[in-house]
Parts: structure tokens; C-alpha cells; sequence
């Protein structure tokens, strides 16, 4: 784009939405899907307006949906095709992408689908149950229930019972539909409880029910007999899935993320799962004749478990997951841009890869010194030994293979914590000093920054003080400021420059100061316009830049320690900022949903545009080609490639009265889809392309063992005519 259509109010002419890394899993069920061709498993899982499908195998991604106008509610998957329900509209998709079909009819918003051979059966929240054409899109029945008195909650086939559906309600009762003749066959009184799981069990007319109270029964529905029960005591039922390759367990779901497994010869609890989830297992769901049990949650993750230890128990094969809270503070890790390192308000400190999601790193959820702490108190629980969510951190990969290189502050915590990036492990057990408080008059550490040697640490506290920590031992190594204290207010951020001579801190009391980094000696101050929000800075052209509570940005040059730049333009908090690798741009985000980049020669806004959630962090790589950022109430990490990297971008400054316009947010793209599944009714029947021109030359789309065979085509014709004589004959 011309910098003419950025003036024009034409969105960004630096950036464009490239991709959305952390992105697995919401709270819809997921639908599991095996491929003959291929002979594998495929997972469908909802991520807001579309659907990923990932195979079972390695948990790669093959196919991102297009997006529906709304969120997708429910998903459910056949053999040939995938049908998703956003809002009152049902769409299905062709080879995992494309809408082939829509079904208008439902008044309210759809909550259950269930293909059904050629029928697709759709239930609402306002009671309407319609029985769909799957190829003609036609309405081929319509059955319309009371809520107050049978609210569909749970559908499902009985295996062999043809043309039967089994309706469950939040009343408690069951119906069992022929949706051929629109005949009610039976109606199951219920137990009391409402349903909310349906479930086939590897026995023909026999089901499993789960209950809101928590409860499964082992239905007879041809006899009308239960055959057994059991009491799951986390709340209520939220999955059922039963094992078909020999042991005959069931597995259930609870709101709590817990599993619980079932022996069902010996009617008896065999083991339980605790936080496989963080949050609701939305579906457990066992691969047919596979030890194999693939879960997903509301946290953002699936996860594919096997059944090979002492027991019967089940342990974690493989999964993918990211933040299962919104990500708040993102860095760059190293010098060659391909990881990113997130904390989020999950409390967990993840490291997202540029170059494919296997690479991908969890380091854990921060947890205080178990040992030390249980001498205290006895019985602490899971809950109590995690630590609050990650305020701010450092990183650095200098000595990263020798001792921790990631540093972080917790929320209302006084305590920094130390990670190590290789090892996805956080330093245990964590320095004494940092961890434990000779600062008795501090609420908590805020700022923090790891000097470019990777020996010390920098860290701010809220009542004023900064202190120097050697990271390889964790010992104390010094503070700054009279009285052990470098403010009169609180620490709001630190840095120090390349070769470790200058320490900088500003704090709530408006004063920028700079200190002798080995002598911790003030040499000279500098009083701000307004209280210092964050502070960044560039080592490698010593531009110092602070955010101010009052929306103004200013950029220090540290080396004549003044002021050399005044940005005025934001209209919200300035949540985040960082400087492009040559350190001409500045670029920075707020609470006005604007992402700005400031030229620093020049002293002019260069790049404007808007997003529709408001940009929590952002981060450009040290190699300039990718801006990262994070927003309010998102779980992704979106990209945005750098457009000038690819060609010649002018940029003017932009006008005072300038208007930007509405960047939509990047999805998952194609660019990291491992291979593509191949619909089933796709002709095999190769076709030649078109001849461009009699002096042109049309290369063949065909494998190489197809064009490698050609100089032998006479022997392969009179083998196969071989073949078929003696087939003939025989």
C-alpha cells in the first residue's frame, strides 16, 4: 500500500496480518473424524468463527475453516463432511474448509448437531428439533419440544437401531424418535437428574447417561433395565467415552478438568486423571480400537493420552496448548526472532515458535518452594502452591546454557522467580534472596532487566528500592540510593545499557535517574512532565523511551541525558512499546486500540491503524521481520509481517488530524498447514493441463515414480498383460 492510501485513512503501511500463533481450543466439544484413505484420526475443534483440523498422530494442523459471521456453538463430523453451527445458521464444510451447504431454519441458537447417514439432526435452545437433507439442504422433519418440559440437551444414534434417535432433556426424561415415520417409541421416565451426556457403549442397546447431579447410569434402553451406576463427585457429567481395543473402562469429564476412569466388570473406580484440564473437559473421546483417549478444554488445549501404565492408568502422550488466560507481557528471545516468549494471566510463561508449533515451549506455571513451605504447613493444596500471575520479566541468552536466563516479577508477590529457557523449567529452588524478603517495607517487585552479560538481574520493588542480584548464585549483590532507596515512589521501570556502566531507573516520584552500574552512585537525575507508566531501552543506539500516564511518550538519549523526542498522540494508556532493530522506529500500543510507529529521525508519526481489541503487548524481532502483539481478551499471538522488508514503502508523516483506519486481526493461514485431506469423493482421473503454446514447454503436475516409469512402459505392459492371462487362466 502507497503511504498516499495510509493518508487516506487505508489502514497500516508498514504491517499486515500475517497469522495468530497459540490459538487450539474453546469450550465446544471437539468432533473426531477417520479418514479411510489416509487411515488416520482427525480432531475438529472450534476456535472462535472457525474450526482447525489437526491429525491425531502429531497434532499438526492440516486445515484451518473458513470464518462464519458468528462463533461457532457446536461441531459435529461424518465421513464425507463437517458441519458447524454459529448462531442460529448450520454450515457444512467440504475438505475441512470450504461452505459447501447451509441449513436456514432454526429460530434460536443451534446447541446440538448429530449426522445421521443422510440426515443431519439440529436441536436449538428454543426447542425446535429439524431433521436435515445433508445434500439437498431441505427440512425432511421437524419436531418441536416444550423447554419447560423437555429441553433437548444430549442426542444420539443407538448403535443398530435404524432410524432411531435418543432425545435427553434437562428435565431428566429420555425419548426414543423414529425420525422416518416422526413416531415417539418410548419415553424414559429419567433419574431425577438432568442429562447431559448421551453416550454409546461397545454393547448394542445398552448407553451411557451422564447427569447434572453427577451421576451415569448403564442404561438398558431395550429392556428398560440399568444395569449399573456410578457417582462422580466434581459436579456434573461434561463427557463420556467408553475404550473399544479390549479393557472394558469408561471415562467421564468433569467441570473441574478432572477425568475419572471406570472398570466396568468390576464396577468400581480404576483411577482418576486430577488436572488434566485447567478448566471443563469439554470431550474425552477414545480412538476406536486404539489405548488412545484425545481431550479437549475451555483452557486452550488438546491433548492425546495412552493407556500404557501399571494400573490402567493414562498418561500424557502428546498435546498442544496455549494461554488459557489472555497473554499480557511478550518478549523476543535471542537474537534470531523465532521465539516469543508470553506470560499470561494464567500464571504459565510459554514460548511461542515463528517457524512451526512443534518448537513450541511450555515452561510452567511459577509454584513456591514446595519443600520449604509444606515445613510450615501441611496439606497445602494444588492451589496454594502456585503462584500469582507474571506482572513483567526478563530474558537474556547469553548464559542461558549455564544458569537461568529468565527473570520475572509476580502480581503482589515479593519474589522473583527464575526460569531456565532450555531446561522449560523454572529455577528450583529459586535463589534465596529473591525469594525471600530482606526488604520488609515492600509490597512486591515490579520492574525488572537482565544486564546484556546475562550475570545480573535489575529488579524494582513498589516502595522505592532497586536491587542488583547475581543470577548464578542468587545472592544479594546491592542496592541502590541513600537509605537503600533509588525513589521516593514506585519502581515503574529499570534498565541497564550494553557494556553494564549506566543503570537506569524512573519511578512514581516523575524522576528519570541515571547510576554507576559497579559503584550503584546517582550521577544525575531528570524530572518527567508526568508519572512514568513503563520505560524502554534500546542498547544499541542508547534511546531511552518512557510512557507516561499522562499519554505522551518521550525518547531520552542516554548518552547527553536529555530529552531529544515528544510524541503526543495516544489517547489511552500507552500499554507497551519497542524499538525496530536499528532503532529508527518506535512503535507502540494503548487502550485506544491504536498500534503507532513513530520515525525517531524525523520526530513524526509515520504508521497508524486500529484493531478492534484494545493491544495489551507488542514486540518487534531483532531481525525486523515480525510484529508481535497481544490483546485484551485474546488467547492468540498474532504476526504481522513487516512490509518494507519485502519492497520499497514510503512513508510520510501523518497528519494531526489523521483518521486511521480498522486492521482486522490475523488468523491461521495455510503458510503452516502440514498437508491437506483429500475429500473422499474427489476423481482420480488425472487430467492434462492445458497446452499454453506449440513453442512452450507444459511440465507435468504427476509424482516422479509416474514419469520415472516411462522409459520402462514397455516392460510394465507386458508384465501386467502377464498378470492378467494368468488370472484369466487360473
Amino acid at each position: 500500500m502507497s503511504a498516499g492510501g495510509s493518508l487516506a485513512g487505508g489502514g497500516s503501511s508498514l504491517f499486515s496480518g500475517f497469522r495468530v500463533l497459540g490459538l487450539y481450543s474453546n469450550h465446544v466439544p471437539h468432533a473426531l473424524r477417520y479418514h479411510k484413505k489416509h487411515r488416520e484420526f482427525y480432531v475438529v475443534t472450534a476456535v472462535g468463527k472457525c474450526f482447525h483440523t489437526y491429525n491425531v498422530n502429531r497434532l499438526g494442523i492440516v486445515a484451518v475453516s473458513n470464518s462464519l459471521p458468528d462463533d461457532i456453538s457446536c461441531v459435529a463430523a461424518d465421513r464425507m463432511l463437517v458441519f458447524a453451527a454459529a448462531g442460529q445458521l448450520i454450515s457444512a464444510f467440504a475438505r475441512n474448509k470450504e461452505v459447501v451447504m447451509c441449513y436456514h431454519g432454526h429460530s434460536q441458537e443451534v446447541r446440538v448437531l448429530l449426522p445421521l447417514g443422510d440426515q443431519l439432526i439440529s436441536a436449538d435452545s428454543g426447542g425446535d428439533v429439524i431433521v436435515w437433507d445433508v445434500q439437498g439442504g431441505d427440512v425432511y422433519l421437524r419436531l418441536q419440544f416444550d423447554p419447560a418440559t423437555f429441553d433437548v440437551t444430549a442426542m444420539m444414534h443407538p448403535s443398530t437401531y435404524l432410524n432411531k434417535v435418543l432425545l435427553g432433556s434437562s428435565q431428566g426424561a429420555l425419548q426414543l424418535w423414529n425420525i422416518k415415520t416422526s413416531k415417539l417409541l418410548f419415553t424414559f421416565p429419567g433419574w431425577s437428574a438432568g442429562v447431559t451426556v448421551l453416550q454409546q457403549t461397545p454393547a448394542v442397546d445398552t448407553v451411557g447417561i451422564g447427569t447434572a447431579t453427577g451421576r451415569i447410569i448403564i442404561h438398558n434402553i431395550r429392556l428398560d433395565e440399568t444395569l449399573m451406576s456410578f457417582t462422580q463427585d466434581w459436579g456434573p457429567i461434561s463427557s463420556l467415552a467408553f475404550r473399544t481395543d479390549g479393557p472394558p473402562i469408561m471415562a467421564s469429564g468433569s467441570p473441574q478438568g478432572h477425568i475419572a476412569f471406570w472398570d466396568l466388570d468390576r464396577r468400581q473406580l480404576v483411577t482418576q486423571q486430577r488436572h488434566a484440564h485447567s478448566t471443563a473437559v469439554a470431550t474425552a473421546t477414545f480412538l476406536h480400537g486404539e489405548p488412545l483417549l484425545v481431550t479437549n478444554g475451555a483452557d486452550n488445549a488438546i491433548k492425546v493420552w495412552i493407556f500404557d501404565q501399571e494400573g490402567g492408568g493414562a498418561r500424557l502422550l502428546r498435546s498442544r496448548q496455549g494461554h488459557s488466560a489472555p497473554p499480557t507481557t511478550i518478549h523476543h528471545h535471542g537474537n534470531d526472532g523465532k521465539n516469543i516468549l508470553s506470560a499470561g494471566q494464567d500464571g504459565t510463561l510459554q514460548s511461542f515458535s515463528t517457524v512451526h508449533e512443534r518448537f513450541n515451549k511450555n515452561l510452567g506455571h511459577g509454584s513456591i518452594n514446595k519443600k520449604k513451605e509444606q515445613k510450615k504447613k501441611k496439606g497445602l493444596s494444588y492451589e496454594e502452591l502456585r503462584l500469582p500471575a507474571i506482572t513483567s520479566f526478563s530474558s537474556a541468552a547469553a548464559r542461558q546454557s549455564d544458569w537461568d536466563g529468565i527473570v520475572a516479577c509476580h502480581r503482589g508477590r515479593l519474589a522473583a522467580t527464575t526460569w531456565n529457557y532450555q531446561r522449560c523449567t523454572m529455577g528450583h529452588p529459586p535463589p534465596p534472596t529473591l525469594s525471600k524478603g530482606h526488604l520488609t517495607s515492600c509490597l512486591c517487585f515490579q520492574a525488572v532487566a537482565i544486564t546484556s552479560c546475562g550475570n545480573f538481574a535489575v529488579i524494582g520493588s513498589s516502595c522505592g528500592r532497586v536491587d542488583v542480584y547475581n543470577l548464578q548464585s542468587g545472592l544479594h549483590r546491592g542496592c541502590y540510593g541513600d537509605n537503600n532507596k533509588a525513589h521516593s515512589g514506585a519502581v515503574r521501570g529499570v534498565a541497564t545499557d550494553t557494556l553494564n556502566q549506566l543503570s537506569l531507573t524512573t519511578g512514581s516520584d516523575w524522576l528519570l535517574k541515571f547510576w554507576r552500574f559497579k559503584t550503584r552512585k546517582e550521577e544525575e537525575q531528570l524530572k518527567l512532565n508526568a508519572a512514568p507508566a513503563s520505560m524502554m531501552l534500546h542498547r544499541d543506539s542508547g534511546m531511552l523511551a518512557l510512557a507516561l500516564d499522562d499519554f505522551t511518550l518521550l525518547v531520552v538519549d542516554i548518552e547527553t541525558r536529555r530529552v531529544v523526542r515528544k510524541f503526543t498522540g495516544h489517547h489511552g494508556n500507552i500499554n507497551d512499546m519497542t524499538f525496530s532493530p536499528d532503532g529508527r522506529w518506535l512503535v507502540t500500543v494503548a487502550m485506544d486500540c491504536t498500534i503507532r510507529t513513530w520515525d525517531l529521525p524525523s520526530g513524526c508519526l509515520v504508521d497508524c491503524f486500529l484493531v478492534a481489541m484494545a493491544p495489551v503487548g507488542v514486540s518487534l524481532s531483532p531481525t525486523g521481520d515480525f510484529l508481535v502483539t497481544t490483546h485484551v481478551d485474546s488467547l492468540g499471538v498474532y504476526l504481522w509481517t513487516n512490509k518494507s522488508l519485502c519492497g520499497p514503502v514510503g512513508l510520510r508523516p501523518l497528519p494531526a488530524d489523521y483518521q486511521p483506519a480498522v486492521e482486522t486481526l490475523p488468523g491461521v493461514t495455510a503458510d503452516e498447514l502440514e498437508q491437506e485431506i483429500a475429500s473422499e469423493e474427489a476423481d482420480d482421473a488425472f487430467e492434462s493441463a492445458d497446452q499454453l503454446g506449440a513453442e512452450l514447454v507444459t511440465l507435468s503436475l504427476m509424482p516422479e515414480s509416474r514419469w520415472k516409469s516411462l522409459l520402462h512402459l514397455d516392460v510394465i505392459k507386458v508384465r501386467e498383460g502377464g498378470v492378467a492371462r494368468t488370472n484369466m487362466e487360473a
